[in-house]
């Protein structure tokens, strides 16, 4: 393949934050008398726009009630976050990526405000050339219009980018726009991605499988328009 732009998801891929969601949302359902564990994060949130699953585990809150446990969950997210750090080998990846003039971009369900608290975490604001945030698209993921529209900012093809998803919500949006994917095993297991349509499952940044795929593409700097 012709590999021109690296595209990325955030929570689970750049930084395994998992066991901070899991908090997070123990704290946010305890008022409605519901618990969650790691297990029934992985089932029926992780990948999902957080409204989505809001509305899914308490139905019948209003718009005003969901918007105020979003804003909640961010708060405890924040606030339990203290340690997180880049995932192992991403540190690596992003600089070959920058020697070789490739695109980067964000492409999540998170909303913006977590989404630049996390990067800030990193070190990583500003890094990416396009940031695409799920709910200021017309459908987050699975539907793979975030994407599309990270492809077009970035002026490539879905043929000459390749994305990292952990979740399988993630995996079937790139995918659907037609970008290879590599599945990050921080949150599922090998299995449940490559059935999403993962094209290879790493643990990590520093998996020899994924410098061996990098090693057989054809690395070409963007033509920047």
């Amino acid at each position: 393949m012709i590999l021109r732009a690296l595209l990325f998801d955030l929570d689970g891929t750049l930084s395994n934050t998992d066991p901070v969601h899991v908090k997070a949302w123990v704290e946010c359902l305890r008022p409605y008398g519901l618990s969650i564990d790691a297990r029934g994060y992985r089932s029926c949130i992780s990948g999902l726009l957080t409204s989505v699953a809001v509305r899914n585990l308490v139905p019948g809150l209003s718009a005003e009630e969901v918007h105020e446990f979003v804003e909640a969950k961010q708060r405890y997210f924040r606030e339990f976050a203290a340690g997180l750090t880049m995932l192992d080998g991403l540190e690596k990846l992003l600089a070959w990526s920058k020697r070789n003039a490739l695109g980067l971009g964000l492409v999540t369900n998170a909303t913006r405000p977590h989404a630049h608290f996390m990067l800030s975490k990193l070190g990583l604001q500003g890094f990416f050339e396009t940031e695409v945030m799920g709910e200021e698209v017309p459908a987050g993921k699975p539907d793979p219009a975030a994407y599309r529209i990270a492809l077009a900012d970035l002026h490539v093809g879905a043929q000459e980018a390749m994305a990292f998803e952990d979740s399988p919500s993630g995996i079937r949006s790139a995918v659907g726009a037609g970008v290879v994917t590599v599945g990050i095993a921080t949150t599922q297991t090998s299995e449940e991605l490559l059935n999403a349509g993962a094209s290879l499952v790493i643990d990590d940044f520093r998996d020899p499988k994924l410098w061996e795929l990098l090693d057989h593409a054809t690395v070409s700097p963007r033509l920047r328009i």
